[in-house]
């Protein structure tokens, strides 16, 4: 996949994106729903509107939770999809069910931020966005950590040479739960495991800053190995690590687990020093500040660089609607090709694993 220049973010104004809230529902009610739900709150350019759910009382109690009122408030996925005042849905279904979603959605008409991972694969993420680009609307999958400012700032340190020449990521999302069978973690019909549910994170990360390294918003791994246990009944991975490697030179030590805690950190390390990430992913939900630790070659301790920002979800909301205001059919912080780059490099780290969900075996849209 051929790697695009960079993409500026938009600069629209945002007293316009404020005069014009985009109008929000919320299809599915689980956990990661109501967190989006909370953090909407805050964005200064959407509102949420309408929730739908497959049960008539879940709908409610949700609704009731974030004061939605009852006219939108929908006992199924197809009666808010049909509701006019919505003009985005958040899909925050389990990651099988997303590509019918998300066709529905465009088919609809709507709006489409889609809880990552976007598809189960690379197949079904290119079947997505072909979707949404037929229906004319903007798809984008949900990595809300791309929107923190810190994110600007490492893509400028490695930029402006603070690291000298990059060549080692080490990223890591994982955490520990029991082995309960009928959790989506564990489910080989919910397409649990770590890859999927956090791992992809680390790989979205890695893929950041090589295509920092390289001037470019992302790059594509030339290579991807590695290992991973595998859970004896429903055989989604435990935990698992990858090493990717970048035609630049760059190379990436990403670890994952559903049944392991590790060190949710990111490292890079380059010739003129490396960068500690202590909060990659999540810890700022509510907004505040977070520090990177710049450690410079000689240098006798590290540069605390401290970064505010208002709450994560919020940002995220709003960089969605600020292109859908311009018009444009991508966000530019996470592209259609970003996306399809990383299921296409979780695919390769799945494979090297043995890790094959009975889905894809049975559609045979997974090589």
């Amino acid at each position: 996949m051929e790697t695009p220049a960079a993409a500026p973010t938009l600069n629209i104004p945002e007293s316009a994106a404020a005069a014009r809230p985009l109008r929000w529902g919320i299809l599915a009610t689980g956990r990661i729903a109501g967190v989006f739900a909370t953090g909407l709150k805050s964005a200064r350019s959407g509102r949420l509107v309408a929730v739908g759910s497959r049960s008539v009382d879940s709908a409610k109690r949700f609704a009731a939770e974030h004061r939605i009122k009852p006219g939108n408030t929908h006992g199924s996925y197809e009666s808010l999809l049909a509701d006019p005042e919505v003009d985005a849905v958040y899909i925050s279904t389990p990651h099988p069910q997303h590509a019918e979603w998300v066709a529905k959605a465009a088919a609809a008409g709507k709006h489409i931020l889609c809880e990552k991972p976007l598809g189960l694969n690379h197949p079904e993420g290119v079947v997505m966005f072909a979707a949404a680009r037929r229906a004319g609307v903007v798809l984008m999958e949900a990595f809300m950590y791309r929107f923190h400012p810190q994110i600007a700032k490492i893509v400028s340190l490695i930029n402006e040479g603070a690291l000298g020449t990059v060549g080692l990521v080490q990223a890591t999302f994982s955490f520990r739960t029991d082995y309960q069978a009928e959790s989506r973690l564990w489910s080989n019909a919910a397409g649990g495991g770590g890859i999927l549910d956090v791992g992809c994170y680390a790989v979205s990360m890695s893929r950041l800053v090589a295509g920092a390294a390289a001037g470019r918003p992302f790059l594509d791994p030339v290579e991807v190995t590695g290992a991973g246990v595998l859970h004896p009944e429903s055989g989604v991975d435990v935990y698992a690590a990858g090493t990717l490697k970048f035609g630049n030179g760059v190379i990436a030590q990403v670890a994952t687990g559903v049944g392991l805690t590790q060190e949710n950190v990111v490292r890079i390390y380059g010739t003129g020093g490396w960068l500690l990430v202590p909060s990659p992913w999540i810890k700022n939900r509510e907004g505040g500040a977070l520090s990177l630790f710049l450690h410079r070659a000689g240098a006798a301790a590290p540069e605390e660089i401290v970064i505010e920002a208002g709450p994560l979800y919020a940002l995220e909301a709003d960089a969605f609607a600020r292109a859908v205001r311009a018009g444009v059919k991508e966000v530019p912080e996470m592209s259609a090709d970003d996306t399809l780059g990383n299921l296409a490099a979780l695919d390769r780290w799945r494979a090297a694993i043995g890790l094959r969900y009975e889905s894809e075996k049975d559609a045979r849209n997974v090589s």
